[in-house]
Formats: structure tokens, C-alpha cells, sequence
């Protein structure tokens, strides 16, 4: 298997049919296999995804008896792909908050070499003009200065979700120790950059508004604070 694209799915049958349909035909000519973890939905997600995979033969579906978080999510598919033999992985979220068509310029990277790709919104443009709220937006800002202050890097975004992997970043990262929850994202990033794996940012829209994400940023701002300070600890 060459590369695998994943999508952790909880409750997302009124909006994974949309994002699947809108995987342009390069993408699929460029991945072996789009994964769905059905992270313990109680909606129709299983039904939905089903249905699509007698339509898309790339599709396959690995499920949890109960919701078990996105890190965690995450962590199922990253086992199936290495068990599986993938080169690379990138995820696309199944809520429609990142545009499929980028899907192609998150893998180029990794034939390159790089070991992280991460989808950047500030390298786009303004992200409010894609939705973001004021307090998300400058939130995001202060979260990433402190960060690069304290992680000594020059990254443009630590919390865009659309994220590719390389499978030897896979082996190096102890995935497995990390967040079940939403942090997992900073902490896979934060491992990267202890390990000095090769980091390249790509520059994604910002697509926000109703019906799109179910982060809490309070919660998700004081879980990035905790990380920092495992960092700084030396435990991520």
C-alpha cells in the first residue's frame, strides 16, 4: 500500500456523504485506501458509510463499540495503516472543515520526505474571513506565539486538523502514549518537534461556521497549556 486517507467519524451521517463526494478524482488516483473510524455514533454514520463503500471501492471501515474520543480515533487508524503496510496516512476531518481538494498538496510532502505536513490557515489569508470567530481567531494567534516561543520553533499553526504523516514519523512517535481527546493533534506535532522530524506546513482555507466543529475552546485552550508544560517536563 502506497498511502491511506483516514477520516475519525462521531455522529457525521448528515455531513461525511458531502466531504466523501467531494474527494476530487486526483485524490483518488493518489491513495490505496480512504479509512472511516466510526468512533461509536449512535446516528447513521455506519449506514451512510456503507452505502458509500459499495459506491467507492477505496473505502473501508474499521468501528468502536462506544465513542472513545478523536485522539483516539486517530490512533485506530494509525495502527490499521501501519499493520497494512501504508507509506504515509493524511487525515480528512468527516464534518466538511477542511476542503478535500487539498487533499493532493498535504501527500506531496511526504514523497519528498518531509515526516509531518500540516494544513495552515494562516498561511492562506485572514482566517476570519473563512468564519473563525474573533475569540477563536486571536486565541489561535496567542496559542501559537507562545508555542514557537516556548517549543523554539517557526511554525504558522499548531491546531489545523488537517494533518499527513509519513510512516517512519509513525514509528518514532510514541502515538499509542498520547490524548485521546481533541489535544491530539498538538501533541503529535509537539512529538514531531522533539524528535526533529522534517515539518511542512501547507496553506489551507479556513472553512468555519454552523454545523462545523464540536471543540470547546476553553477546554481545548487550558488541554494545549497542559501539553506545553509535558513538553516542557519532558513527557511529549
Amino acid at each position: 500500500m502506497n498511502y491511506a486517507c483516514f477520516m475519525p467519524a462521531y455522529n457525521a451521517g448528515k455531513l461525511i456523504e458531502g466531504v466523501v463526494r467531494s474527494i476530487p478524482g486526483e485524490a483518488w488516483e493518489a491513495l490505496d485506501v480512504l479509512l472511516v473510524v466510526n468512533d461509536g455514533s449512535s446516528d447513521d454514520t455506519a449506514q451512510v458509510v456503507e452505502r458509500l463503500a459499495r459506491e467507492f471501492p477505496a473505502i473501508r471501515t474499521v468501528s468502536h463499540p462506544e465513542n472513545r474520543g478523536y485522539g483516539a480515533a486517530q490512533k485506530t487508524a494509525f495502527d490499521w495503516a501501519m499493520d497494512n503496510g501504508a507509506k504515509g496516512v493524511v487525515m480528512l476531518h468527516s464534518d466538511g472543515q477542511y476542503p478535500p481538494d487539498f487533499l493532493t498538496r498535504m501527500l506531496a510532502p511526504l514523497r519528498d520526505g518531509a515526516d509531518v505536513v500540516g494544513g495552515s490557515r494562516i498561511l492562506y489569508g485572514d482566517m476570519r474571513e473563512g468564519g473563525m470567530s474573533q475569540a477563536r481567531y486571536w486565541g489561535t494567534i496567542v496559542l501559537n506565539w507562545l508555542e514557537n516561543t516556548v517549543f523554539r520553533a517557526k511554525l504558522t499553526s499548531y491546531h489545523s486538523g488537517y494533518k499527513a504523516y509519513s510512516r517512519s514519523a509513525l514509528e518514532k512517535l510514541p502515538y499509542r502514549k498520547y490524548s485521546d481527546t481533541f489535544n491530539f493533534d498538538s501533541e503529535m506535532l509537539v512529538g514531531a518537534l522533539r524528535h526533529k522530524l522534517l515539518v511542512v506546513e501547507i496553506p489551507i482555507p479556513t472553512v468555519h461556521g454552523q454545523g462545523y466543529s464540536s471543540l470547546k475552546p476553553i477546554p481545548y485552550g487550558l488541554s494545549v497549556l497542559h501539553t506545553i508544560w509535558k513538553y516542557i517536563v519532558g513527557r511529549v
